[in-house]
């Protein structure tokens, strides 16, 4: 959450109309959805991990131009990753979205990331299973998680005040309806 914190409020509505989409119309959009879900998640990762490698870069830290790009390129390589290998894509968005979620929710310990480590192999082996409605999950779920960090986050800058006590009510209900959506909307959509 720190890091989407940092995001500038036009990063935040852009991460938000990116979210709403990739929820409501994923399956219909999935390669777009796929680079959009991959890019942000890479964007995110690189963005946690932005400390760590200017410790190993140091003058990556002296330029605002290079704490720009650095994420922005980590998006990028997941994006075209996740662009191109479709069942590779719907497995691992299973996968990172179960860590990401157990990670924020819970912590790094490593009791933690054992357990969800789990539960995401057992999610992403499902997902491979089932394409069609993992992939419309996986969408729904990924856009929520985009759209849920962005309006907690826009809701506290605009000064309307702490709602992180919502985040499962707004995560859970957004990807529910949107998932909803896209079953009813692509029952003949192959």
């Amino acid at each position: 959450m720190d890091f989407v914190n940092s995001l500038q409020t036009w990063e935040l509505w852009l991460m938000l109309l990116a979210g709403v989409t990739v929820m409501f119309c994923g399956y219909r959009i999935k390669k777009i959805a796929f680079f959009i879900i991959w890019f942000l998640l890479g964007y995110n990762l690189v963005g946690f991990l932005l400390p760590e490698i200017i410790k190993l870069v140091p003058q990556i830290g002296e330029m605002e131009i290079w704490r720009i790009l650095v994420p922005v390129a980590g998006g990028l390589l997941l994006a075209l990753l996740g662009f191109s290998i479709e069942k590779v894509c719907v497995s691992g968005v299973c996968f990172v979205l179960t860590m990401l979620i157990a990670v924020q929710q819970f912590g790094t310990e490593i009791q933690v990331l054992a357990i969800s480590g789990v539960i995401a192999v057992i999610v992403a082996g499902a997902a491979v299973m089932l394409m069609k409605p993992a992939t419309i999950v996986a969408t729904a779920v990924a856009g929520s998680y985009a759209m849920t960090m962005a309006v907690i986050t826009l809701v506290s800058k605009m000064g309307g005040g702490d709602i992180t006590g919502s985040y499962w009510a707004i995560l859970l209900l957004g990807a529910g309806v949107g998932a909803l959506v896209q079953f009813l909307t692509t029952k003949r959509v192959s």
